[in-house]
């Protein structure tokens, strides 16, 4: 059929859970929803030099717990923790905290360390990224990402490039594999992420699955 499917979507429930936790009636679950959606993709342009990988949020009546999974938290937290509040006061705005008068909502932020930054398929496809647009060549840029996951301890890789790879007149697909990516068994913990580098000749599109292993 040749019709693919969203790896972390396809776990979802039984290896992976949401990355946002609440929930909401029917008249507040669009605009909680955008909240989440702009709330991400400010931190993702603020704390794209700490290398974020995910964001989490859960709310309850009283609480909005936003939890930041970074590969360089001193670059969040600034110093003294300054970094930190301004971050802090920009999602209270974003999130509308401070127009809540009946109830002070609190908002808990928190920095979470991830240990393996090469084990992270959004902060490798950014690189990978990032060289495209500065024209490095495409075979040299995947070659060295591949070495560095499976050195990382990962099971498997596979990176798909699609577009006007090396500023080719017609657009083709090219894929590189090292060890197993089990795309179709659920228990395995892959770690999925796809983004375009727009560069100089057009868009070439970035797809990284990464295997970490099977969760028991």
């Amino acid at each position: 059929m040749g019709q693919k499917v969203n790896p972390t979507g396809f776990r979802l429930g039984s290896t992976f859970t949401w990355k946002s936790r609440w929930f909401a009636g029917q008249a507040d679950y669009s605009d909680r929803v955008i909240e989440d959606h702009k709330l991400r993709k400010y931190l993702n342009n603020k704390l794209e030099s700490a290398g974020l990988v995910q964001v989490d949020i859960e709310r309850s009546l009283t609480a909005i717990k936003v939890i930041l999974y970074v590969s360089r938290p001193g670059v969040v937290i600034g110093k003294g923790g300054s970094n930190l509040e301004l971050v802090k006061k920009e999602i209270e705005r974003i999130l509308n905290v401070s127009k809540v008068k009946k109830d002070k909502v609190k908002i808990d932020l928190r920095v979470e360390e991830v240990k393996k930054p090469d084990l992270s398929a959004k902060l490798v496809a950014e690189r990978i990224q990032n060289q495209l647009i500065k024209r490095y060549p495409h075979r040299r840029a995947i070659n060295q990402a591949l070495e560095k996951v499976m050195q990382a301890g990962a099971k498997g890789v596979k990176i798909a490039l699609s577009g006007r790879i090396g500023g080719a007149e017609i657009g083709r697909t090219e894929k590189y594999f090292e060890g197993s990516v089990p795309t179709q068994t659920i228990r395995a913990n892959i770690d999925y992420f796809q983004v375009p580098a727009a560069t100089r000749s057009g868009y070439v599109g970035i797809k990284v699955w990464i295997n970490k292993g099977e969760i028991v």
